[in-house]
């Protein structure tokens, strides 16, 4: 049986000066040495003398030479035994800023991989996380298309931002401040991703100490005036379970006992809104075996021994997390009513849970990359994939936030198999994680064979089953309550794609009708030279392209008549829209009770500032990007626009059809004539959906109302009864 008590060291936060480069350097090799290979640490020492040169004249903020820094990051790559070339890339990390080094040259002296991997680390070295948004949002896809190539790329910038943390005291509190904060934001929950947990934790703890310095100040001396406490408490805890584990034949157990970090009880004492006192799962403890049964065993024997907190167990050996991290999570109710939180895995296991990626990596024994390597960071090629579709920054920027960090909630598959989503995620998310058909087709979802609605909050233990149909589609109001970047970016493109075939459809409609009136036909146009100069002209790949820009309205039939046929003057060009074209023999797409001849599927929306109903003389407007806005013809707004982007409508109103229009009242300001108003209104059989009014110095009241008709003959008949009313002095159409 061995036993350890691991005691948390506080960051040092006071200015401390690094031995010399001489010195550094040779520390560097004594971790190399064992384990690379005498001409690996040879080149190393080649590279060491190359980057001293370049970097010559450069310094710390603490005012030491800056090769100090890129032997603390080879050193930092070199304690998680990474290959040559990623602690060559370590070294050299900088030599590309500013020109300095020529990139050929350095793949030249020290190999392709390592110039490869430079070369990523250079184009990410000047994101800014919080800088702004569009900047910021622009660098941020840098970086993960450049970690996408090399996941060395990752590792390197990870060394290099913990050894910038490191020194960060030097620097001023404005920079102080900023930086922390990107570590927080991102480094530290790449690390987490990568399965790199002494990295994240260092990480956190110290953006902890410059975000909030009073809080961990305060915190760092709480803790440290009960060091002796803990450290009895610790010894009762380890004799009770060295005892146990002797007793069942389980005495070949590493047993550590350790204060949980900083920033972790920080958090918890945020989420939880409660003082430092109440945190009482402070300590943890850990039992490495070596293989998993003893794992099982000797959890059943904890469980014995101090009675569990049951929904604080979780069992991450059968259903690993996406980062590779196995062990068995507890928290019981130890001596003295504490709460002692307790980790049960094998050896293999906590090397991975330590180190991550580092601790199986392919490029250190030059094997062929594993599937269980491939799947580690699989994420990241998904998150290249999905920033492709995000074009909106902010989104781009809340969504990497969103999976960055580690899944909150463990829901199962009908099969048993674990998923891993963001608290707050949905059906819907599950679907999408399954995969995207699923996604597209949900209709709806059984939790625990039980029907649940899509916006239901998926919690820890259910099992989900996902309803399909064949005639559903993503909706955009699934947007407001998915929560996975992948269902965002799945609904966002199959909704653009199905924007593109309706802005098609209108373009070539209104191509057709257009060209008709001028004798000329689109299907035998396409393909002469004639419109190949016209897709030239407007910059246009295809003849598909230049039909979505006219039904998105960024070409009007203007132009492009104009330069079909230049004789035409600007007189002769129709400019009245509203004369009736034949009907097209296609079919016709209806909308709020709205024709369009010729085309399919297409959003049509009544506009709110004229409200036009069935009877009005109306008019269509293709919007950018938004479909049809239907305008009665005397719209000023109409008007106003460009009338190359009207299109003709008409209205095909079920009988039953509901629509809106807006009426304004002068009344009287007396009392009652409000509710004799309403009663008029009432007695027509129609709705009452808005209502405002407000009384006048002549004693007089403005009363405007949206009322809910079938027709205009509906509405004239409303009219005249509010006009009966005694008290109304004048009644019309707003």
């Amino acid at each position: 049986m061995v036993a350890t008590i691991e005691e948390q060291q506080a960051p040092v936060i006071e200015g401390k000066t690094r031995s010399m480069p001489a010195a550094r350097f040779n520390e560097l090799l004594d971790n190399t040495q064992k384990y690379l290979a005498q001409a690996e640490c040879e080149l190393l020492e080649k590279a060491y003398t190359y980057a001293a040169q370049v970097n010559e004249g450069q310094f710390l903020p603490s005012g030491e030479p800056f090769i100090l820094h890129s032997l603390g990051v080879s050193y930092i790559l070199s304690s998680m035994r990474l290959d040559v070339h990623t602690l060559l890339a370590g070294l050299l990390h900088n030599v590309f800023n500013d020109g300095v080094a020529d990139e050929s040259e350095v793949a030249t002296l020290f190999g392709k991989q390592a110039a490869n991997i430079v070369r990523g680390a250079t184009r990410i070295a000047n994101v800014q996380f919080n800088s702004k948004l569009h900047y910021q949002a622009e660098n941020v896809r840098k970086m993960f298309l450049a970690m996408a190539l090399d996941i060395r790329v990752l590792l390197v910038k990870l060394a290099d931002r913990l050894d910038y943390m490191r020194g960060l005291y030097f620097s001023p509190p404005e920079k102080q401040q900023e930086i922390a904060q990107e570590t927080l934001d991102l480094y530290a929950p790449l690390a987490s991703r990568l399965g790199i947990a002494w990295i994240k934790q260092e990480l956190e703890d110290l953006s902890f100490q410059y975000l909030y310095p009073n809080e961990f100040a305060d915190l760092s001396k709480k803790i440290k005036s009960s060091i002796q406490e803990r450290i009895t408490y610790v010894e009762e805890v380890r004799e009770l379970l060295s005892q146990k584990l002797t007793e069942n034949n389980l005495a070949e157990c590493r047993i550590q006992g350790r204060p949980k970090r900083l920033y972790s009880i920080f958090r918890k004492i945020l989420a939880q809104n409660i003082s430092i006192e109440k945190v009482y799962d402070k300590i943890a403890f850990r039992l490495i075996f070596k293989t998993v049964k003893e794992c099982y065993e000797a959890l059943g024997l904890v469980h014995s021994l101090w009675r569990a907190v049951p929904e604080r167990f979780k069992d991450f050996i059968s259903h690993p997390k996406a980062n590779l991290y196995q062990s068995l999570h507890t928290t019981v109710i130890g001596p003295h009513g504490e709460f002692v939180e307790i980790q049960i895995r094998t050896e293999e296991m906590d090397r991975i849970a330590e180190e991550g990626i580092a601790a199986h990596w392919a490029y250190k024994e030059k094997k062929a990359i594993t599937s269980k390597d491939a799947n580690l960071f699989k994420w990241l090629k998904q998150m290249v994939q999905w920033q492709k579709e995000l074009k909106d920054p902010k989104e781009f920027l809340d969504s990497l936030k969103n999976e960055l960090f580690e899944p909150e909630v463990y829901v199962l598959t009908p099969n048993g198999e674990v998923k891993g989503l963001p608290r707050g995620s949905t059906p819907i998310d599950f679907a999408y994680g399954i995969h995207t058909e699923v996604g597209n087709k949900c209709v709806g979802a059984k939790v625990h064979g039980r029907m649940v609605p899509l916006r239901y909050c998926l919690q820890n233990g259910d099992q989900v089953e996902i309803i399909s149909s064949p005639h559903q589609h993503p909706r955009k109001d699934w947007l407001k309550i998915v929560k996975t970047t992948r269902a965002r970016a799945r609904i966002r493109q199959w909704i653009n794609l199905e924007e593109q075939k309706r802005v098609l459809e209108l373009g070539r409609e209104i191509c057709e009708r257009e060209l008709r009136k001028h004798n000329l036909s689109l299907k035998k146009l396409v393909g002469t030279a004639q419109f190949n100069e016209i897709l030239k002209a407007f910059s246009v790949d295809s003849p598909e392209n230049l039909l979505r820009r006219i039904g998105s309205g960024r070409i009007t039939l203007h132009e492009i008549i104009k330069k079909l046929q230049p004789e035409i003057t600007e007189a002769e060009l129709p400019i009245d829209t509203l004369t009736p074209s034949k009907p097209s023999q296609k079919g016709t797409r209806t909308g709020d009770g709205i024709t369009i001849q010729g085309v399919n599927d297409l959003l049509i929306k009544i506009s709110r500032c004229c409200m036009p109903v069935p009877g009005d003389e109306v008019m269509g407007f293709i919007t950018m990007g938004r479909g049809i806005s239907v305008h009665k013809v005397t719209c000023p707004n109409l008007l106003l626009s460009d009338p190359f982007r009207r299109v003709e409508v008409n209205w095909s109103a079920p009988a039953n059809s509901v629509h809106r229009a807006q009426i304004q009242i002068i009344a009287q300001n007396t009392k009652g004539v409000l509710a004799a108003v309403t009663n008029a209104i009432s007695a027509r059989d129609a709705n009452i959906s808005a209502v405002e009014a407000h009384a006048r110095k002549d004693d007089t009241a403005v009363i405007r109302m949206v009322v809910e008709i079938g027709s205009i003959h509906h509405l004239r008949l409303i009219l005249s009864s509010i006009g009966q009313v005694e008290g109304v002095l004048d009644v019309r159409r707003d």
